[in-house]
């Protein structure tokens, strides 16, 4: 996790290392671990027994939205148009499972979703939600993809001197034109 919004955080769930492109949600497992790792930055409550429980068709479901969110990345990082579909599978996941905001009170009031669906399917819709208000709004300016040798990671771009995704790019970055500038020296 690089802090960025969930729709990005799960498009993200796509890396490479060393350029070899792997895939972080390979099982229902994976899953359940990555919204776990996420959780408090929900507002639809998932216990521990919610993420053991992820089911294949949540899993299927989380895939389509990160790859639809990934191409949506992509093509503003192009300044295309994004593909239909994309658009599709985003606004269906974000309608698939009524929620609402509830108020909870303890030390601090805050709000939480409530819902009649299964709380990682919640889970999913709140972030295809997130997508649609990051795609829709003027944060989409700020999305950049990592140029940081083999890395396919984005990031949105929130200090005029961010270039990378992360320090870690970064300092591979600044190595890798060390070593290009050594070898053009002879």
């Amino acid at each position: 996790m690089l802090g960025e919004r969930l729709p990005v955080e799960l498009a993200n769930t796509r890396y490479a290392v060393r350029g070899d492109p792997r895939d972080g949600l390979l099982t229902t497992e994976h899953l359940g671990a990555w919204l776990r790792d996420a959780r408090d930055r929900f507002r639809t409550p998932l216990a521990d027994d919610d993420l053991l429980g992820v089911s294949e068709a949540e899993l299927d479901v989380a895939r389509q939205l990160r790859d639809a969110v990934h191409e949506l990345l992509t093509a503003v990082v192009a300044g295309t148009d994004p593909p239909q579909r994309a658009i599709g599978t985003v606004n269906r996941v974000a309608r698939s499972v009524p929620r609402w905001p509830q108020l909870r009170w303890g030390e601090l009031p805050t709000i939480e979703s409530g819902t009649r669906g299964r709380p990682v399917a919640a889970a999913l819709a709140e972030i295809a939600d997130s997508a649609v208000d990051l795609f829709a709004s003027p944060h989409r300016d700020l999305v950049r993809a990592c140029h940081a040798p083999g890395c396919v990671l984005f990031f949105l771009k929130d200090h005029p001197r961010r270039t990378w995704c992360s320090e870690g790019c970064g300092n591979r970055a600044r190595v890798a034109r060390f070593h290009a500038r050594r070898l053009a020296e002879g």
